[in-house]
């Protein structure tokens, strides 16, 4: 087994992980620049009954309905 299923975490964080690790060992002209790519986000889609699921401020509004 994977010494990183080991310690808990799926492959998605774990490539987080490790590119992050790597970003902090850059020299330090390159790593500003770097840096910059580790403030990403991942914006998650729910669904419900076969259909997408906004979710905004505590309420769930149907995609279809956002149109």
């Amino acid at each position: 087994m994977s010494s990183w299923r080991l310690a808990g975490l799926n492959y998605i964080n774990y490539s987080r992980v490790c590119a992050r690790i790597v970003r902090r060992s850059l020299k330090p002209d390159i790593r500003v620049e770097a840096m910059k790519r580790d403030e990403g986000f991942i914006r998650p889609i729910f669904w419900k009954d076969g259909k997408a699921v906004v979710i905004k401020k505590n309420t769930q509004v149907a995609a279809e309905e956002k149109a």
